[in-house]
């Protein structure tokens, strides 16, 4: 049988769909007779308005676009919790949309994210999230920036944790260049000097605010950065991996590392574990993001959170703000938070 559509209730009921659709969701008076109609209709056809029909009344779809790089990454389903929470909440359900490329290509993937842009204003989401990806390029062009600007004139749209600068577009953010200070100043205060860094990539901003954070505090302690112990090129466990093997070969080890995140971490961990170094006490590790895994780790890894959680919430409170046409800050800004678990002890020498 062909399910009843609100335009067989109005023609049945001899009014317009506009005024079946004020019954339906209550937004303006309808005469008690017609009103009673029509819900006497609803009821002999069991009829239920599903999400299109919703939208064509109300102009909205329940819906929110969200955009990240790679699913795989704890980093992002943490954000992703606290997004969806919130955004439950409030009565929206949302589109995934990994736009991670099969080969690594950075460039495959900011198709994809053009790509995405474009479903998602098809199919009319109420409001985009953007998470990592192109808005985390240090040195965004001008056709990459366009096309997230000009989305935003169309649709209410929210990056988490980058930027486009200049642009003005609403972000919220936990501040990396804090959370690297804090780990920094971690070490240097157990006593640790010779400390390295190493993961993330130079071409992206929040590597390069961590480095700038990293740089500072030693700096500041009097302290200088030996170049041979900043290392980048990845955020996977097995770039970590790599990262430690490398400073394995130099004629001189560092007593501290600052990983660019907890993946990185865990490989450092497994490749010095490997070479036959005990964490923390040959080699203090503290990680960056503070995933699932931070706490699951042998030993117990020390880390910087970005409160992935609380970053998923605010923004689909904001999102929903600027939806129903509220007036929000531009930039919100979240603090980093220091975890010290088992993973990091004054060197040797100074115990």
């Amino acid at each position: 049988m062909k399910p009843v559509t609100v335009y067989d209730i109005a023609r049945e009921a001899n009014v317009s769909v506009a005024t079946v659709s004020r019954v339906i969701n209550n937004t303006a008076p309808v005469k008690k007779s017609t009103r009673d109609r029509i819900m006497e209709l609803i009821t002999k056809h069991q009829f239920q308005p599903n999400a299109l029909a919703r939208s064509l009344f109300k102009k909205e779809t329940g819906m929110i676009g969200v955009i990240l790089p790679d699913i795989t990454n704890p980093f992002f389903p943490e954000v992703l919790a606290g997004l969806d929470q919130e955004a439950r909440s409030k009565g929206y359900t949302f589109f995934l949309c990994d736009t991670v490329s099969t080969n690594g290509d950075s460039a495959e993937q900011y198709v994809r994210e053009s790509q995405y842009l474009s479903i998602l204003m098809e199919k009319q989401v109420d409001g985009i999230v953007m998470i990592g990806g192109r808005i985390n390029l240090a040195k965004l062009s001008k056709e990459l920036a366009y096309e997230v600007v000009e989305a935003s004139k169309r649709v209410p749209l929210l990056l988490i944790n980058g930027n486009i600068p200049g642009e003005g577009l609403t972000r919220v953010y936990a501040d990396e260049r804090e959370g690297a200070e804090l780990a920094t100043q971690h070490l240097i205060d157990l006593g640790h000097r010779d400390i390295a860094f190493v993961g993330g990539y130079k071409h992206m901003s929040n590597t390069m605010q961590r480095i700038q954070g990293f740089v500072k505090t030693m700096e500041k302690n009097g302290l200088s950065t030996r170049k041979e112990w900043v290392r980048n090129g990845g955020f996977s466990v097995d770039s970590g991996k790599a990262f430690m093997n490398e400073l394995l070969k130099l004629p001189e080890l560092p007593t501290a590392i600052f990983c660019a995140n907890d993946l990185v971490a865990i490989g450092v961990m497994k490749a010095a574990h490997k070479a036959g170094l005990s964490v923390p006490q040959d080699l203090s590790l503290i990680g960056f993001d503070d995933i699932p895994y931070a706490s699951n780790s042998i030993p117990e890894l020390t880390s910087i959170s970005l409160k992935c959680y609380d970053v998923g919430r605010s923004a689909a409170e904001l999102l929903h703000q600027m939806i129903t046409k509220n007036k929000v800050n531009k930039s919100t800004k979240l603090r980093p938070e220091l975890i010290v678990r088992e993973s990091t002890a004054p060197p040797r020498n100074k115990k």
